[in-house]
C-alpha cells in the first residue's frame, strides 16, 4: 500500500535482511531465555514463566521485523531519492542529489554473509540524511557511483 508517490518505480529491501535482523534478536533472547531456565532451577520455578514470557516476546519482535523490512523502499527520480519506512509510523525521506555530499556503503560480518550492504546517505542538512538497509552487495556499489555522479552533476549545476 502505497499513499505517496504510486507511480514512483519502489525498490524493496532485499528479504534476506530479515533473516540478519532475527539472527541478531534470537541470539540476544536465546541469552535471555536460558537465563531465566537457569534461575527457574536454581531458585523458583516461577522463572521458568518469563523464559515462556520471553519467546513470546522474541515472537513479537520477529513480527516487527518483518513488518519493518517489508516496508523498507526506496525510488531513484531524475533529481532526487525518494526514502520510504514504516508501517505505523510511517515516514517519507526526499534527498536531492544535489545536496549530497556523500554516500557511504557499509557491511559487517553478517551482512556480508548475506551478500547485503547499507548504504547511507550524507546531505549538507542531516533532516535529509537516508539509510538504504538491505541493498545487495552487488548493486550498492553501482547505486553508490550512480548516486554520487548525480550529485556531482546537479551540484555543477549550482
Amino acid at each position: 500500500m502505497t499513499w505517496y508517490e504510486p507511480d514512483a518505480d519502489w525498490t524493496y529491501a532485499d528479504r534476506r535482511l530479515i533473516i540478519t535482523r532475527c539472527i541478531v534478536l534470537w541470539a540476544f533472547m536465546l541469552f535471555v531465555i536460558a537465563d531465566f531456565v537457569v534461575f527457574g532451577i536454581l531458585f523458583s520455578p516461577a522463572w521458568a514463566w518469563a523464559a515462556g514470557a520471553a519467546l513470546l516476546v522474541g515472537a513479537w519482535f520477529t513480527w516487527i521485523i518483518y513488518r519493518s523490512v517489508t516496508a523498507h523502499a526506496w525510488a531513484e527520480r531524475e533529481d532526487d531519492l525518494i526514502v520510504k519506512r514504516g508501517r505505523l509510523f510511517r515516514s517519507v525521506t526526499v534527498v536531492p542529489y544535489g545536496r549530497m555530499q556523500f554516500v557511504e556503503v557499509s557491511a559487517g560480518p553478517l551482512a556480508r554473509a548475506f551478500k547485503m550492504a547499507t548504504i547511507q546517505l550524507h546531505t549538507a542538512s542531516p533532516g535529509t540524511d537516508a539509510t538504504l538497509s538491505g541493498v545487495r552487495a552487488a548493486d550498492a556499489e553501482t547505486l553508490r557511483d550512480r548516486m554520487t555522479s548525480r550529485g556531482e552533476a546537479r551540484l555543477a549545476g549550482l
